[in-house]
């Protein structure tokens, strides 16, 4: 079972994640209901006039975003995020008595409008939502958890869909019982939410929106990672919104489908965001692995240029069900498409949400998620605006797709050359997940924050990757400068910011620079790896440790975690057959290696004798 699913059990997660679906849930079922209700249902609406209400209702919804996230981000904040969150909530029964109002009306103009205040109610409860869950779950729990709310979100929007296009058979008028019950029921389920301190219970709410934006743009940007990371959201917002609102339109006019056809691929987009999601959580290994992120934007843009070239036209003037529409021509692969956009939309979001929190300072995280989602607004209105100027211009929907499919190539190249630490990481996870099977033990020894030094014997050429790809933290690695400038690796050791030492001999000037670095990261509250051998292993014994080690802790006295490398001796990358690479991956691909931590030794005990000791038993007889 993966960890996330462990999480329904604790109640720190469980009231949060149902208040969430519930939500996410209603928010669905009235837009949708709204939507098919134009598309399939109103017969005076003619397709122009369908896909301009359409697009209008999707960018009615998404610009409260805009406008109230500053406000919303500097509550979430200043308050305790379980009363916050219980307000909301009523707020939310209110408005979906007006929606249920405008359903018996059956007025679609009305309806729409009302998509306003319903985008309102979820731009307070957006900052709440993400910034609650790093207080609330472990570092190590916080890609599950955040899987757990996408997987969440995109079952609702199944669910909404599909309930509501059932209840439409029985009349609107069922649907407006139906969102008034379920806003009921997610403030019942909200008050089970435990306790959670503000961030900043000193902050003046400032209600000047203008002045407000810029400043959580300004906090956001305060770290540039955090920034693109945002940029790189919003850009996957930009792509689901447009995906989504122009779905039904293309199932019923270029797919020839009905109701039932844009169920089944609505359902199949939002179990591969599910999949994708729970996908990323096990390939990250409990981590928050950034290096996935590049592999999902490959996906968005592959499968969506597929859909274009695979589009299974229906030569029907009758709307065909789902039998008929997967027995024509190719839709088999559209349907393959639909599912593929959805998983490497869940490898792609997953990553970026949980980097977000991670990195945001405390005090500011929720005005940080308020950037995102005023951002993430902002992309979709512009989503909506391209949607219906394109489909207004005479561009048909499958061309659309294609556009937006190649215009997301270039989006990601952009960020990736901007933050070349998602290309790092991403060949730090391929190295450690295609050349190796690595057991980790005892990682929880690592203190999840503050400054530490990390000590490790040195085997090969890749012991600093296979660490950084194991360990949860960024860590700062002194290393050799001469394998610090190694052909391809030197670009994964200067992205990871890695710290270049040279014997005194060779470069006292080198020297006096790194142990400056190494203390300035340490004073900074990171982990500064290592290796005190000095060198890696020419006969897979352990060398003497250098007294580099000793200079650092005199300098900065903080905690030592000793930790040890086994099974990297005899592979490609270590010197067991003379020089390293000299022979093709001599012990196969997937080879199965360990890395074990130890328990924190006090500066004061890091002896040199002790610290080389320690790792020498932690590493055992296994080379």
């Amino acid at each position: 079972m993966p960890d996330s699913i462990k999480l329904l059990a604790t109640r720190r997660f469980r009231p949060f994640f149902l208040t969430q679906l519930l939500g996410a849930f209603n928010d669905n079922l009235y837009k949708n209901g709204l939507t098919v209700f134009i598309a399939f249902q109103a017969a005076s609406v003619s397709q122009e006039e369908s896909n301009t209400l359409v697009n209008i209702a999707a960018g009615l919804f998404i610009l409260p975003f805009f406008l109230f996230s500053p406000i919303a981000g500097q509550l979430a904040d200043k308050h305790e995020k379980s009363m916050l969150i219980r307000r909301i909530k009523l707020l939310e029964i209110a408005i979906m008595l007006l929606g249920a109002a405008a359903f018996i009306l059956q007025s679609p103009t009305l309806l729409v409008g009302i998509l306003f205040l319903m985008g309102a109610q979820s731009a307070l409860f957006g900052p709440v939502k993400y910034s609650l869950l790093p207080q609330a779950l472990e570092p190590a729990e916080l890609v599950g958890g955040n899987a757990m709310v996408e997987f969440g979100t995109f079952i609702a929007i199944l669910m909404g869909l599909i309930v509501g296009v059932y209840f439409l058979g029985f009349g609107t008028a069922v649907i407006a019982v139906a969102v008034v019950f379920v806003a009921c029921i997610g403030y019942w389920v909200s008050r089970g939410i435990p306790t959670l301190p503000a961030g900043a219970p000193d902050l003046k709410i400032s209600y000047h929106i203008p002045r407000q934006t810029l400043c959580i743009l300004r906090d956001a940007r305060a770290n540039l990672t955090v920034f693109y990371s945002v940029m790189g959201i919003s850009w996957f917002w930009f792509i689901g919104i447009t995906y989504i609102t122009q779905l039904p339109n293309f199932v019923r006019y270029e797919l020839g489908g009905d109701r039932q056809v844009y169920v089944l691929l609505l359902a199949m987009f939002s179990i591969g965001i599910g999949a994708g999601s729970f996908l990323c959580e096990k390939l990250s290994g409990r981590i928050v692995e950034i290096g996935l992120v590049p592999i999902g934007a490959l996906g968005l843009t592959l499968f969506g240029v597929d859909l274009y070239f695979n589009q299974g036209l229906s030569a029907s003037t009758d709307l065909i069900g789902p039998a008929n529409f997967i027995a024509e021509g190719g839709n088999l692969r559209v349907c393959f498409d639909i599912i593929m956009l959805g998983i490497s939309g869940g490898i792609y979001i997953v990553p970026l949400y949980a980097l977000v929190q991670q990195r945001s300072e405390a005090s500011k995280r929720s005005r940080i998620i308020a950037a995102n989602n005023v951002l993430n607004a902002l992309f979709m209105v512009v989503a909506s605006v391209y949607g219906l100027l394109a489909l207004s211009a005479g561009v048909s929907i499958p061309m659309l797709f294609l556009i937006m499919a190649l215009m997301n190539a270039v989006v990601a190249l952009f960020i990736f050359m901007l933050v070349p630490e998602f290309v790092m990481r991403l060949l730090i996870w391929l190295l450690v997940h295609t050349l190796y099977r690595v057991d980790k033990r005892d990682l929880d020894n690592i203190p999840d924050e503050g400054p530490a030094v990390l000590i490790c014997n040195h085997v090969s050429f890749v012991d600093a990757m296979v660490l950084a790809g194991c360990i949860r933290r960024p860590i700062r690695f002194v290393m050799y400068y001469q394998i610090f400038n190694l052909p391809l690796l030197s670009f994964i050791f200067k992205t990871a910011n890695a710290i270049p030492v040279a014997g005194a001999k060779e470069d006292k000037e080198m020297m006096e620079r790194a142990f400056e670095q190494i203390s300035e990261a340490l004073r900074n509250g990171e982990l500064v790896c290592i290796f005190p051998e000095g060198k890696i292993t020419a006969n897979g014994d352990m060398e003497t440790f250098k007294p580099g080690v000793l200079r650092i802790l005199e300098n900065d006295p903080v905690p030592v975690v000793p930790l040890a490398l086994r099974g990297l001796w005899g592979s490609f990358f270590s010197r067991a057959y003379g020089n390293a690479m000299s022979r093709l991956f001599p012990r196969g691909m997937l080879s199965r290696i360990e890395l074990a931590a130890g328990a924190t030794i006090n500066p004061e005990d890091a002896s040199l004798e002790t610290m080389q000791e320690t790792v020498l038993q932690l590493r055992g007889n296994r080379l």
